[in-house]
């Protein structure tokens, strides 16, 4: 057995039996922010895109969930569906538009873009404002096959869309078509002159980019029961950023584990306050400086640099 698949099964075994010896709602809080990250990181670790806007898709699904399970009274399996759509939805609007640029400047259309859905939510009547979407309720799964109002069976649920939502990640990243991603990631000139039509390609990495972070919005609208500005606001563009580049970027795990240091320090230094934010900010700048390629990236070439030397 080798040692990626040892480790696949210890983490897997481990994700099972943690809710017996965690807090249920901040595990399945991070594993929303885990997919958040994963999402983004199949942007910018695989293609090279980086978007300052992925929250909009993020919190927009959540509103989305909440409206369609609140308002309409529909099944959560709708409400997720309408997250999903959604984001994917206004992902092909910004990237049809953004895709048009490159660098900077294709950073600042999204950012701007994601400034928009922002004040749009403060207006929107839907949204209730700075209020936020509150009271989301808590509907069985299947037909209610799958109560939910219980931490521990939710948890489970939201364990089984992060692995769907990573195991759909690792299937792109590992196809044809990621090895086209990384190409155009490369060197873009060179897979055009191969006669690869490079914008299609970065528009459906996009899209499905805004989908997957649009499903962990909608996930944790599910979880927490509310949707607010905060999740559609620069700074959470800026935070799914820190987690990507702390973890790892063009690293299949790395995100889920900056992901999870994030909430982890923001869960348990709480009462710290905004000295959180300082501590966040001294991170970022000793994994930039120390380690360039995250945690995860630095830990797999000192791996792979001992098997060589063994």
């Amino acid at each position: 057995m080798t040692t990626q698949r040892t480790v696949t099964l210890v983490l897997l075994a481990a994700a099972l039996v943690a809710p017996w010896f965690a807090y249920p709602v901040f595990l399945m809080t991070a594993l929303c922010f885990a997919l958040f990250a994963c999402a983004f990181n199949l942007l910018l670790g695989y293609v090279g895109l980086m978007s300052f806007g992925h929250a909009m898709f993020f919190g927009m699904a959540g509103y989305f969930y909440g409206h369609v399970v609140k308002a309409w009274n529909m099944p959560p399996e709708l409400g997720l569906l309408a997250g999903v759509a959604g984001a994917a939805a206004l992902g092909l609007v910004t990237g049809a538009l953004a895709i048009r640029r490159q660098g900077i400047y294709f950073a600042m259309i999204t950012l701007a873009f994601a400034q928009m859905v922002y004040f749009f939510c403060v207006q929107a009547p839907f949204t209730h404002g700075e209020d936020g979407l509150q009271g989301i309720p808590r509907k069985a799964l299947l037909g209610g096959l799958i109560p939910t109002k219980d931490d521990r069976v939710l948890y489970y649920v939201v364990l089984a869309i992060f692995l769907f939502g990573y195991a759909a990640i690792y299937r792109f990243i590992h196809s044809p078509f990621g090895q086209v991603l990384k190409a155009i990631r490369d060197n873009e000139q060179r897979a055009v002159s191969l006669g690869y039509e490079a914008d299609r390609y970065k528009l459906l990495a996009f899209v499905l980019s805004a989908a997957l972070a649009g499903l962990a919005g909608a996930t944790k609208a599910m979880v927490l029961q509310f949707a607010t500005l905060t999740d559609v606001s620069a700074a959470m563009s800026g935070e799914v950023v820190l987690m990507a580049l702390v973890g790892g970027l063009g690293t299949i795990i790395g995100p889920v584990v900056g992901a999870f240091i994030i909430i982890t320090m923001q869960n348990y230094l709480a009462a710290a306050g905004e000295f959180v934010l300082v501590i966040q900010g001294v991170i970022f700048v000793v994994i930039v400086m120390a380690f360039r390629k995250g945690l995860v990236g630095e830990l797999a070439d000192w791996w792979k640099s001992r098997r060589r030397a063994g």
